[in-house]
Formats: structure tokens, C-alpha cells, sequence
């Protein structure tokens, strides 16, 4: 493949595009939620992937599960628990059955946050995706967002 190759242009100019909806939708959910919340897209999607934790077996996630899940290294996750812990929405705990482990759970005051800033992000995803959808070089990556499946290959 050459800088001139249209498979690579294409390639190129497809990954232009899914980086610019990304970015359009995090800005405006991040806009929504700070103004309505308080909360930024990244503490929204901590406080919501550990919402789903549960006591079964592997309900807990380790931090490394935790970072993956946020798109985030693991410092900047533990300092992101730290910041949501300091606020009362988060608490760590030893594991039960490996001292060595520690794991996070939302508080009380957290699941009620994140329950009060969900239709924020629902509403402010759906509006972003909208918007997006109006734009032809956009458009079809709006289709395999609201499809839920990923792109034919």
C-alpha cells in the first residue's frame, strides 16, 4: 500500500470519520452532565460500569477490568476512583478472599447520582446522534451505532 492507494484513503478518511463522532458525542454528553450533574463522561461511565457489579462469582471487576472498561490507563482510573471516592460516591474494600485485592463499589449517594444523570445521557446521546445522523459523512456510522452491530467488513 502506497500514501496514494485508495484502500488506505478510504481507510483513513473512515477513521476521520468514527473519531469525529466520538468526539461530537462525548462534547455534548460531557456538556450535558456537567451542567446538569456535576459529572464528566468518564466518572458517568465508572459510576455506571461499577453499578453493575454484583456478589456472585467474577461480579467483581479487578482495576485493570475497571480501566478497560472506561477506556482509561490504570492510574488514571485510580485517580478517577480516588476523586469519586473523596466525593462519597465510590468505596473500596478489601476482597474477602484475596487480601490482595481491593475492589470499588458505588455508594448510596452514587447509585442515586447516576440514576438522576442517566436520562441525561440517554437524552444527550440520542440528541448528538441525531444531530450527527444529518450529516452524509456521518450518517452511516449514526445507522451502525443505533443498529447496535458493528460495521459489515
Amino acid at each position: 500500500m502506497t500514501a496514494k492507494d485508495p484502500a488506505l484513503t478510504a481507510l483513513a478518511q473512515g477513521w476521520c470519520a468514527l473519531s469525529l463522532l466520538h468526539g461530537r458525542i462525548e462534547s455534548h454528553i460531557e456538556r450535558a452532565l456537567q451542567s446538569g450533574h456535576g459529572l464528566s463522561v468518564r466518572e458517568y461511565s465508572l459510576l455506571d460500569v461499577l453499578s453493575r457489579q454484583h456478589d456472585g462469582e467474577g461480579g467483581h471487576l479487578q482495576m485493570r477490568q475497571v480501566a478497560d472498561s472506561v477506556v482509561l490507563s490504570q492510574s488514571a482510573t485510580t485517580r478517577l476512583v480516588t476523586r469519586l471516592e473523596d466525593r462519597g460516591l465510590l468505596e473500596r474494600y478489601l476482597c474477602p478472599t484475596d487480601r490482595r485485592g481491593i475492589y470499588t463499589n458505588v455508594t448510596g449517594a452514587g447509585r442515586k447520582l447516576l440514576e438522576e444523570a442517566r436520562p441525561t445521557n440517554d437524552a444527550a446521546l440520542r440528541e448528538a446522534l441525531d444531530e450527527a445522523g444529518t450529516r452524509p459523512e456521518l450518517a452511516p456510522l449514526v445507522k451502525v451505532v443505533e443498529s447496535g452491530t458493528a460495521a459489515p467488513a
